[in-house]
């Protein structure tokens, strides 16, 4: 069974590796990190790490029971009581549910770890998968996520409220 843990110095290699193996996957639907992030990949985890302990960000990753990372999970510019989620999930673990679950974790988290209230989450129009699991995570549409914060794209943005769900899961 797949576990969303906190990022750590020790996920490094299987992080690489999960970027790496995905890297064209991921393009076709976000933007492509660039050659320079791979080139300069453990100076920036060390400052990703850094910005974890300086309660600027919450990074996870969903490990699978072999030790690879299946997805990544994130909770960034953590302020006011809110953040954004990001998220990229392994084409090979897609259509499972893996990516819906993990972020519901992660809202629950969010809520009880970290004290936040809302949390946002930006997604292009053309990326349906995503659209459906901030969906069915409990996020609603709040309003157009320009091309500056989707790398060209259109989209929505999403919110959910962590204190007022119905289903009572925050």
């Amino acid at each position: 069974m797949p576990e969303l843990k906190r990022l750590h110095a020790g996920h490094a290699s299987a992080v690489l590796a999960f970027e790496l193996a995905n890297r064209s996957y991921f393009a076709g639907s976000i933007s492509d990190r660039g050659d320079d992030y791979f080139a300069q990949f453990t100076d920036r985890y060390e400052d990703l790490l850094a910005e974890q302990e300086a309660g600027i960000c919450a990074f996870h990753v969903l490990v699978a029971e072999d030790g690879s990372v299946l997805g990544r999970f994130n909770l960034v510019d953590i302020e006011d009581r809110g953040a954004e989620l990001g998220y990229r999930v392994a084409q090979h673990a897609t259509g499972r549910g893996v990516a819906t679950e993990a972020v519901r974790e992660l809202c629950r988290l969010a809520a009880d770890q970290y004290g936040l209230h809302t949390l946002r989450a930006a997604t292009a129009d053309q990326n349906v998968a995503s659209r459906k699991v901030l969906t069915k995570a409990g996020f609603v549409p709040v309003g157009p996520a320009g091309p500056a914060h989707l790398g060209g794209k259109s989209g929505t943005w999403f919110q959910r409220d962590l204190l007022l769900q119905a289903d009572g899961v925050a």
